[in-house]
């Protein structure tokens, strides 16, 4: 997933007002209490935090990827 891509699905899914507070405010435990703007600045992948605001979200995973979206592998362990 590219960065422009995860600021499509961050409005589609969320609505672009509200994504763009998430990402500006909303601290995801699972990258350290990072915003989404902290974790892609210290380079974080963008699809690693897209699943992390995602699940912190309740975002269930036939909605995650918004309509023109396919998931993205992870990447491997």
């Amino acid at each position: 997933m590219w960065e422009r891509e995860f600021w499509q699905l961050l409005g589609e899914v969320f609505g672009r007002s509200y994504g763009r507070a998430l990402a500006q405010d909303q601290a995801i435990a699972a990258l350290d209490n990072r915003t989404v703007l902290e974790a892609l600045a210290d380079g974080v992948e963008p699809r690693i935090v897209w699943n992390y605001l995602c699940d912190q979200m309740d975002i269930s995973d036939d909605l995650r990827w918004g309509a023109d979206h396919n998931a993205p592998p992870l990447p491997a362990s």
